[in-house]
C-alpha cells in the first residue's frame, strides 16, 4: 500500500502486521518523517517492556529511521525528569505499545511528559501512534477491562480516566476479534456524551488532524454514535440487568473509509 498522507495520530486496534508489509507501521514511520524520523518507543504498558520495546526498535530501525530510542520509563516520577523530556523534544514520532492500559495511564497520567506530547501533537510537530493499550488511553474516559459474550450491562465494562488526547472518543480495541460490541455499548450507556469507536486487530484509525480519520488495515472500525439516543435504562437498572439503548447509530467502516468524528458523519468519496 502506498502511503502519501501524513497522519498526526494513529490509533491501532492491536496485533498489527509486523512482517508482511507492515502497512500500518509503515504509515506511522512515513508520517513521522521517514528516513528523517526520530522515533521514541514507549513500552511501559507491557509486562516485558524491554522485549516489546526491542521488537519495535528493530522494526523502525530496519525501515530506515534516522534515530530510534526506547523510552524505558518505569516510575511515574520519571515522566517529569528532564532527561526524558529532552529525549521527547527530539522525537518526531512517539509509539505506545500494547500491554495494560491501566499501567500506562498510572505512569503517564497528569505528567509533564504526556502534556508535552499532547501539546506537540496539537501543534503538528509530533506524530503519535498507540496500539492495543496504547489505543485505549486516547479518550477522556477509558475502558480498563471487562468481559465479552453477554448482553450489554453495567458490570460488563470497567471504566476509568484516560489520557484525553481525543476527549470526545471512547475507544475499544481487539474489537470483533474478542467480541467486544456489548462491552463498548455498555461503556457508551455509561457515557452517552462520548462517541464509541471499536477497532479490530491489524486495523487503524488514522487521524488527519481536521476532525476526520481514515481506516487503514485488514479489519473494520465500528462506530457507536449515541447522538440520537432517545432512551436508556442505565441509571435505574441493577448492575447485572440487561441495558436498553434506543436509537443508537452504528457504522461499520473498512479500509479507505473516512469518518468525521466531530460532525459524526461518514464521508463519501
Amino acid at each position: 500500500m502506498a502511503i502519501s498522507t501524513h497522519y498526526p495520530v494513529m490509533v491501532i486496534g492491536g496485533a498489527e502486521d509486523k512482517v508482511n508489509g507492515s502497512s500500518i507501521l509503515t504509515a506511522f514511520f512515513q508520517s513521522a518523517g521517514g528516513s528523517l524520523a526520530s522515533i521514541g518507543i514507549i513500552p511501559c504498558a507491557s509486562q516485558e517492556p524491554s522485549v516489546v520495546g526491542d521488537r519495535y526498535y528493530q522494526i523502525f530501525t530496519k525501515m530506515g529511521a534516522r534515530e530510534v530510542q526506547i523510552l524505558d520509563i518505569r516510575q511515574p516520577k520519571e515522566c517529569d525528569e528532564e532527561n526524558w523530556l529532552n529525549v521527547l523534544s527530539g522525537c518526531t514520532g512517539i509509539f505506545m505499545t500494547g500491554g495494560d492500559q491501566l499501567r500506562l495511564c498510572d505512569l503517564m497520567g497528569g505528567s509533564e511528559f504526556i502534556e508535552s506530547v499532547k501539546t506537540r501533537v496539537r501543534l503538528g510537530n509530533l506524530v503519535l501512534a498507540g496500539t492495543s493499550a496504547g489505543a485505549a488511553i486516547v479518550g477522556e474516559k477509558m475502558i480498563a477491562g471487562g468481559s465479552s459474550g453477554e448482553s450489554p450491562n453495567q458490570l460488563l465494562v470497567d471504566l476509568t480516566e484516560g489520557l484525553g488526547i481525543f476527549p470526545e472518543l471512547l475507544v475499544d480495541q481487539h474489537f470483533h476479534n474478542r467480541n467486544r460490541m456489548a462491552r463498548l455499548m455498555s461503556a457508551i450507556a455509561a457515557h452517552p456524551d462520548k462517541l464509541g469507536i471499536g477497532i479490530d486487530e491489524d486495523t487503524c484509525a488514522a487521524f488527519d488532524g481536521d476532525g476526520t480519520f481514515e481506516v487503514l488495515g485488514k479489519g473494520t472500525i465500528t462506530i457507536i454514535d449515541p447522538g440520537g439516543l432517545t432512551h436508556t435504562n442505565y441509571p435505574i437498572v441493577k448492575e447485572l440487568s440487561p441495558l436498553s439503548l434506543h436509537n443508537l447509530t452504528v457504522h461499520v467502516l473498512s479500509q479507505g473509509d473516512r469518518y468525521n468524528y466531530q460532525r459524526r458523519i461518514v464521508l463519501v468519496s
